[in-house]
């Protein structure tokens, strides 16, 4: 697309690697704390790192097995978040068409896919949330009469610089106000 007309920004959702980190790291240590509870009950150790002599199985090896079971299951979710790619998609402005178009994916269901389009003069401005402190939100919205639609990653920090130069060229490309 030539950049002076439109521009295309791709959106990463659930397909990041900290989300593949957590998968693999509740699904393998699940496993573990369920072979350590069954190991508990069966008197009989499945893997030769699990050592569950000392382990009884009321009330310690049946929360092992609850905690595990809970581990795989979270660990199970966060891989079809991955698989489904929920939150990922991609941002075009497209000054020769007049129009704005937000695209993203979705949770499996009527509502799976989310594709915005707008005018693009119908955007009244764009506006930048910062929150500071436990919870960061650094947030880029376009509004557009009375919605604000975000256009980054929901839980993406990004660096004060990086957001403000971001915000800048969007509202200069769009030639509408920024807002804080």
């Amino acid at each position: 697309m030539n950049q002076d007309l439109s521009r295309r920004y791709i959106i990463v959702g659930a397909r990041q690697r900290s989300n593949y980190i957590w998968s693999i790291g509740l699904f393998v240590s699940g496993v573990n704390f369920v072979a350590s509870g069954l190991a508990s009950y069966s008197h009989n150790n499945f893997l030769p790192w699990i050592h569950a002599e000392n382990i009884s199985f009321f009330p310690q090896g049946l929360t092992m097995c609850f905690y595990g079971l809970c581990a795989c299951l979270l660990s199970f979710y966060i891989t079809l978040t991955i698989v489904w790619n929920v939150g990922g998609g991609f941002n075009i402005f497209d000054k020769s068409k007049q129009m704005v178009r937000i695209f993203r994916w979705g949770f499996p269901g009527k509502n799976r896919r989310i594709d915005l389009t707008y005018n693009l003069n119908d955007i009244n401005a764009v506006r930048v949330e910062l929150k500071e402190g436990i919870n960061p939100r650094r947030t880029i919205y376009l509004c557009v009469g009375p919605r604000q639609i975000p256009v980054t990653r929901v839980g993406q920090v990004m660096t004060l610089e990086a957001i403000e130069k971001m915000a800048s060229d969007l509202a200069q490309f769009l030639q509408k106000d920024l807002l804080t």
